[in-house]
């Protein structure tokens, strides 16, 4: 009896032993994340993913490709050198993201809001003005005419229908 308890604790012990065995044959290394480089708007902490989910927003937002903000590799032009700082509208979107950034802690967060509001305030992204496209959408308004001659500043008709001061 002894001897039948030892054989099946054996076999459980060498079946044990080869399912760890497999199973370690088939542990896939993680690879080590990817280093940022250059990097001037996101935080220290930002992970590669994170990282790369925003630029994966800001295409979308922006209607463009990568290269629309990082230049080429000067060996192989096909690919992009993202830390260079060779195209100037890299420069431009980080500007764009501090901007972003600034109004959404500044003013978005800053809007009152009672415990029980369970709205979720819109935060401001490249999308807001971008719409899909690199320039975004809308003209400055004119400057308003001039004064009829006679009617400066402070001069028009009055409310009262008196003209002058």
């Amino acid at each position: 009896m002894i001897l039948q308890h030892r054989k099946k604790l054996n076999i459980l012990l060498g079946l044990t032993i080869a399912g760890a065995l497999i199973v370690q044959s088939f542990n896939i290394q993680q690879p080590k994340p990817k280093k940022l480089v250059n990097i001037k708007v996101f935080p220290a902490t930002a992970t590669y993913q994170e990282v790369d989910h925003a630029m994966d927003q800001f295409k979308v937002d922006l209607g463009v490709k990568c290269n629309y903000c990082h230049a080429p590799e000067k060996d192989n032009p096909r690919k992009n050198d993202m830390p260079s700082d060779a195209n100037p509208v890299k420069e431009i979107a980080r500007d764009m993201i501090r901007m972003t950034n600034e109004m959404n802690q500044k003013y978005i967060a800053s809007i009152k809001r009672s415990d029980s509001d369970t709205t979720k305030i819109q935060m401001i992204t490249c999308n807001t003005c971008h719409r899909g496209v690199p320039k975004p959408f809308g003209k400055p308004l004119p400057a308003p005419p001039p004064p009829p001659p006679g009617q400066g500043p402070n001069q028009g008709p009055k409310p009262n229908g008196t003209v002058g001061k």
